[in-house]
């Protein structure tokens, strides 16, 4: 028999509607920008360190699989190189949102990684770091809504409160 706790929390993964990837723990840092915001929005999601280059089989994998678990839109956070996005692109045909994060250059490298992706393999390219993942987290939002009245109404009360500058600033 199944504990409480136990199909509370399978309710909770059938609802789960965004994976936030990321490509090292180091990034949770600029994400919870996203995270924060997906909570505001009442957004049910799902985070996942992943590597395109440390473990790229499981990354396959994991991005294979997200379709038939639910998962609506993607959003993946990575620095450096960046492929990340790219490959979760690569082996899904949901929504994939991009982060370029900081890193040696800046977060240039990453940006020009996310930016750059082939016809075909597309990933949307926020801006660099914590504006990045808050803009992710608000198109996620604005992709879901299209099919949830609850969804889109936050969303337009969010603008509300950002239009009075209800918001705090992002984390760096």
């Amino acid at each position: 028999m199944l504990s409480i706790p136990l199909i509370r929390w399978c309710i909770k993964l059938s609802k789960t509607r965004v994976s936030v990837v990321m490509g090292s723990e180091s990034d949770r840092e600029v994400m919870k920008n996203c995270l924060t915001l997906l909570d505001e929005f009442t957004i049910s999601y799902e985070v996942k360190v992943l590597s395109a280059h440390r473990t790229p089989e499981a990354t396959s994998d994991y991005a294979k699989h997200l379709e038939s678990r639910g998962i609506k839109v993607v959003i993946a956070g990575a620095g450096g190189a960046a492929h990340l996005p790219g490959t979760m692109a690569a082996h899904t045909t949901l929504p994939v949102i991009g982060v370029p994060l900081t890193s040696s250059l800046q977060g240039l490298d990453s940006l020009y990684s996310i930016v750059q992706m082939p016809s075909g393999v597309p990933v949307a390219c926020m801006a660099l770091g914590a504006a990045g993942a808050k803009n992710a987290a608000v198109l996620a939002a604005q992709i879901l809504a299209l099919s949830s009245p609850e969804i889109k109404k936050k969303l337009k009360d969010y603008k509300v409160k950002l239009a009075r500058g209800s918001f705090p600033p992002s984390s760096p």
